[in-house]
This record gives C-alpha cells, sequence and structure tokens, in this order.
C-alpha cells in the first residue's frame, strides 16, 4: 500500500487528504494502530484533539497511567522514608512536596508524548490536530484551530477513549470536586480529601495524599475495596491502608453532598443504616469512566452504540463498514494494554495477515497502589459461582527470602487451578512486584500451561518470582517453604 501512495505522490495527484487508514484518538489504542498500520504499508492519518505532541499518548500519557503512575512512585518513596533508619540509612528531617512530585510527573507525561510524535515522524503518520468527527462514507471532518478539513479513509478507526463519571449530586468544579485530571497535577495538599469509590483510581489516589500527609477518606458502595479482585487480596490491602490511618468506608453509600467555598460535607449511610458525616476539604469522585461517543458523527456514518459503548462485533467492526472501534469507546475493561492489543489486531485484521484477535478473558488487572494489586483469570468466588471443582494454593511473601530482605512482606502469590486438568484459572498477587510478575501467568495461561508446569520451571533464587513457584506448589498440596 505505501508504494502505491508513493506512486500517486510521483504522478502528482492530489492525495494529500486520502488515507488507508485514519485513526480518530491518540491514546494507548489509537496511537498503536497508526503505528502498525505504517508498518504494513498503509498511508496513515492520526487525529488528534490535543495540541501535539500534547495531547498524543491520550489520556493514559497525559493525566492517568503515567503520571499517575509516577505521583505513585514519589509515594512509594515518601512512604519510606520513615523506614530508612531500619536499613542503616540515617536521614535528617525529611520534607514532602506534593507540587513537587506533581511536576516531576507532568515532566514524566511530556517525554511520552514526545515519544509518540517522534514515532510518528518516523513512521510517516501524519498527525492532524482537531476535533474528527464520522461524516459517512468513508470521511472524517477535522475541526482545528486552522478550520475544516476533510479525510477519506479506506478504512477508520474509531479510539476517542473515555472521560471520567461524575455523580448526579456531585459535579465536577475543578475545585472543590474533583475528576482524577485535578487530582493527578496538585498545586497544593489538600488537609484532607474524601474519595467516592474505591476501584483502581481511587485506591491508587487514597496512596498517594495518604503519603504525603492528607486526611483520606474512602467511601465504597459494595462490600469490599478494589471490588473486581479476589476478596482475599482486596482485604490485604484493607488492612494495610487502615493501618496507614486511612479511613475506609465499604458498603457506605452516600446520599447527599453539601459544596461550600471552604469544603465539601458528605453525608454518607453506613452498612448499619446510620448516617454519618465526613467533612473533607477536597472530594475526589473515583467511581469509573464514561466512553467519549458523543459530538463524532456517529449516527451520520451509521454506528451504533448500546449502554453508552460503540457496538461491535467478533472484529471489533462497528455497525458501519470498514469503521472500527478500539479502547475504552468498545467493549470493556477499560484498560490501556487491551486497547492498544486492539488497536494491534484491528490493523493486522484489516491488513489481512492474520495476528488474531483479542483473549478477553486472558486480561490482566493491575491497581499500582502500595501494596499492589495484580490478577488474571477468575476470582475464588467467580469459579465457585462457575460450579468449577477447584484447588486453591496461596504463598505469603513473609515465607519469601526477597522480600524480607527489602521489607516488603504485606500479601502473597494466590493461584486457582481446576482440578482435572491443572488449568490456572486464576491467578492473584498482592505485594512487592505484583504488576510485573502477574506477566508469567499471563504467558502461561496463553501457553495453556499447567500448574505443574509453572513450578517445574526454575525460577533464581532468591527472588520474588519464587513465590510463583511455591504458590504452584501450595495449589498441588506439596508446598515446601511454609
Amino acid at each position: 500500500m505505501r508504494a502505491l501512495w508513493n506512486q500517486r505522490k510521483i504522478r502528482g495527484d492530489d492525495v494529500a487528504d486520502n488515507f488507508d487508514l485514519i485513526v480518530i484518538g491518540a491514546g494507548p489504542g489509537g496511537y498503536v494502530a497508526a503505528i502498525r498500520g505504517a508498518q504494513l504499508g498503509m498511508s496513515v492519518a492520526c487525529v488528534e484533539v490535543g495540541d501535539a505532541p500534547g495531547g498524543l499518548g491520550g489520556v493514559c500519557n497525559n493525566t492517568g497511567c503515567i503520571p499517575t503512575k509516577a505521583m505513585l512512585e514519589s509515594a512509594k518513596y515518601a512512604k519510606k522514608a520513615g523506614s530508612l533508619k531500619d536499613f542503616g540509612v540515617n536521614v535528617g528531617e525529611v520534607t514532602l512536596d506534593i507540587a513537587v512530585a506533581s511536576k516531576r510527573a507532568s515532566s514524566v507525561a511530556s517525554q511520552g508524548a514526545k515519544g509518540v510524535a517522534f514515532l510518528f515522524k518516523k513512521n510517516k503518520i501524519e498527525s492532524i490536530t482537531g476535533w474528527g468527527r464520522l461524516a459517512g462514507g468513508g470521511k472524517v471532518e477535522v475541526e482545528g484551530k486552522d478550520g475544516k478539513r476533510t479525510l477519506t479513509g479506506k478504512n477508520i478507526i474509531i479510539a476517542t477513549g473515555s472521560r471520567p463519571r461524575d455523580l448526579p449530586i456531585l459535579k465536577f468544579d475543578g475545585k472543590r470536586v474533583w475528576s482524577s485530571d485535578q487530582a493527578v497535577f496538585p498545586k497544593e495538599l489538600p488537609a484532607s480529601i474524601g474519595i467516592i469509590g474505591a476501584g483502581a483510581i481511587g485506591m491508587e489516589f487514597a496512596d498517594v495524599y495518604n503519603a504525603f500527609g492528607s486526611k483520606v477518606t474512602v467511601i465504597e458502595a459494595l462490600e469490599q475495596v478494589l471490588p473486581l479482585e479476589d476478596a482475599d487480596c482486596s482485604s490485604v490491602v484493607e488492612k494495610s491502608y487502615r493501618k496507614r490511618g486511612i479511613d475506609i468506608m465499604t458498603g457506605a453509600r452516600l446520599e447527599k453532598a453539601d459544596v461550600g467555598s471552604k469544603n465539601v460535607k458528605l453525608h454518607v449511610k453506613g452498612k448499619d443504616g446510620k448516617m454519618q458525616e465526613v467533612t473533607v476539604d477536597v472530594v475526589l469522585v473515583a467511581v469509573g469512566r464514561a466512553p467519549i461517543i458523543d459530538d463524532i458523527g456517529l449516527d451520520k456514518a451509521g454506528v451504533k452504540t448500546e449502554r453508552g459503548a460503540i457496538v461491535v462485533d467478533d472484529s471489533l467492526q462497528t455497525t458501519a463498514k470498514n469503521v472500527y472501534a478500539v479502547g475504552d469507546v468498545a467493549k470493556p475493561p477499560l484498560l490501556a494494554h487491551k486497547a492498544s492489543h486492539e488497536g494491534i489486531a484491528v490493523v493486522e485484521h484489516i491488513a489481512g495477515v492474520g495476528h488474531g484477535m483479542v483473549d478477553y478473558d486472558n486480561i490482566p488487572n493491575v491497581t499500582y497502589c502500595h501494596p499492589e494489586v495484580a490478577s488474571v483469570g477468575l476470582t475464588e468466588k467467580a469459579a465457585k459461582e462457575k460450579g468449577l471443582d477447584i484447588e486453591v494454593g496461596s504463598f505469603p511473601w513473609s515465607a519469601n527470602g526477597r522480600a524480607r530482605t527489602s521489607g516488603e512482606t504485606e500479601g502473597f502469590v494466590k493461584i486457582i487451578r481446576d482440578r482435572k486438568y491443572s488449568e490456572i484459572l486464576g491467578a492473584h498477587i498482592v505485594g512487592p512486584s505484583a504488576s510485573e510478575l502477574i506477566a508469567e501467568f499471563v504467558v502461561g495461561r496463553h501457553l495453556e500451561s499447567t500448574v505443574e508446569e509453572m513450578e517445574k520451571a526454575i525460577h533464581p533464587h532468591p527472588t520474588l518470582s519464587e513465590a510463583i513457584a511455591e504458590a504452584a506448589l501450595a495449589a498441588l498440596g506439596r508446598v515446601i517453604h511454609m
């Protein structure tokens, strides 16, 4: 396709606005799809509303995953400072400055955006700044600072991402009521912060603000923090947070919120039915994200939606021919790595090179709080509800030599296996480097490894990875080191 594109340019044809592939959105799903398309010889344009390079990389790079993890890295050091003397490191008075941490997080995000811009230039992708709308018939209208431009594409990928959800009684104002966009780049530390929602976003920011000295209260309507995770993992995190002085209210409903000029009063009904008033300087609403599907021309192009998301088939094609959707605007989960994988899979499907589509049963979840939580596959509860014949094995970090050397012994590695075939039905890690270690289980499940094969693979000593082999042994009823 690239050769044909160059031939037409040589002939002098007017093809400046005609592309083999147009991608709307330059987040983790969009920019990866654009790069893969260019690698396969397609002429590619990527439309992003944010000014390049600042908007490239999407929410994940600019206000989500990357800067949030930079803030969590700062929180890790802030939390660790108090225990350095136990390692023989004596330091003077430790002072914390969340504004400096915020500035660093912004710098890290900026580097990522510039990196995407470099990759676009390297792969000869046309980066177009403006708001992209489908116009039907393979056309995309882009409204930018310099006016409107109409593009024509043989194939179109919608990758417009998502935005934070607010609540009817708590609308974002950026002052007293925050979304994650404000929480990730604070100018100063609030003395107290209320967090509505104990999912990954809420629990990560609870970690950050507690580490820097805010009084943190987390309010969750469901019965456990991190509701999507295995109950045993959630229990470890909740216990750890309470030990650090974070107030956790589960099974609690926010009934009313009074937003004033100096504080916010939250009226919360506890699981015992009693009302409680919680007064905080600011409140972070972390109840999930909503796909961005408004004002992008879906009706004009014949793209249907359902329950706030774009309807797609198994190939991620929408109800309009040659129009696809990936990432947060399509099916859940709303995860950056899932979006990237979808972007690659769709482009290779279009090109006919047969990557294969996405295995939605083998997508890992990670919460980067301290202790970290990571999982893939079924929870123990879900496996039992399915009526599966299972055996569960877990191995605590307190029994792992490498974890003891680092002083990080909270949590465990847990494996749920099928008794008959010893299939890895689910794996759950809470504790040090959980986000990195979970990949071993993802690969194991992808290769259809048995629990026995996970244990028979030799793990270096002393390492955290040994706990994976020990958990496998525990699931087989023959653990060694406990």
